[in-house]
This record gives C-alpha cells, structure tokens and sequence, in this order.
C-alpha cells in the first residue's frame, strides 16, 4: 500500500463563476483556443436613476402633440346665450351643477375638456341641447327618450 508514484485525485472542483469572468481566466481560456463570448451590461454597476434611455432621440424626433380635446367654442358660445336667458351668473350655473364656477368659465372660453356628465347637467339647467345633431336647439322641443 506504499506506492510513492500514483497519485489519486478525488475531486477537482470547477472554477467558481466570479474566478471564471476574471481577465486572467478570459486570457488562459483565449490560449487555449476555446470560444470566449464576452458582453458588457449597459449601464451596469452604476446607481443612475435618471439615465437618458435608448429611445430619447426616437422620442425627440416624435413631432405629434398629445393634447387633450377641447370643447368647441360654439358650444361655449351655447353655454353663455342659455345662461344668460335663465339670468343665471356663471356662479350660480356652476352651484346648480356642483361643479365649481371655473369649469363653467372653461368651458365657455372652450378651454374645458370635454366631460358628458358635465355636459348634461349644464343641458338640463339651460334647457338647450349641447350635444348631437340637434345642437341649440331647446331641450323641451326634442322627444322624450323611450326607456326599454
């Protein structure tokens, strides 16, 4: 059981992932002629929170503006004849409504975004129709709705 000259091996452990990634690893397996794929992680290592994104100059070249739609001036043009028909201030328009005086004053300079349930208040309280086909013309004129 002296044999001097074998020597057993009973494991060899593979190199662990970080010993592997290192540039002597890189270097020795570059030598040995096996195929090293190398990346380089964008932005890795770095704590930036607010680094300009790939599709910065994609989005700087985007020429369309989002807006939202605005409410047309006749029909703020509407708003102003049937209330002041009804003797109403835009105040007191806005108290019958619940809503507070500058969405009344938005909307008829047409600035205010277009809202039906706004819309339908206001039509109840002026008596004019402000949306559809039949657009100025006075509510009590229009059929009732048939209720299924």
């Amino acid at each position: 059981m002296s044999d001097w000259d074998t020597v057993t091996v009973l494991k060899k452990r593979a190199p662990k992932a970080s010993a592997m990634k290192s540039e002597q690893a890189i270097n020795a397996a570059r030598r040995q002629g096996l195929a090293v794929e190398t990346q380089q992680k964008w932005g890795a290592g770095s704590n930036k929170q607010h680094v300009a994104t790939k599709n910065t100059a994609k989005l700087d070249r985007e020429t369309e503006e989002l807006r939202h739609e605005k409410i047309s001036l006749d029909v703020g043009k509407l708003i102003q004849q049937g209330r002041q028909a009804k003797n109403l201030s835009q105040k007191d328009l806005a108290t019958k409504i619940n809503e507070k005086p500058q969405v009344i004053t938005d909307y008829e300079a047409g600035r205010g975004i277009p809202n039906n349930v706004i819309i339908g208040k206001i039509e109840r309280v002026i008596g004019l129709k402000l949306r559809g086909k039949d657009v100025g013309k006075p509510m009590a004129a229009l059929p009732p709705a048939s209720k299924k």
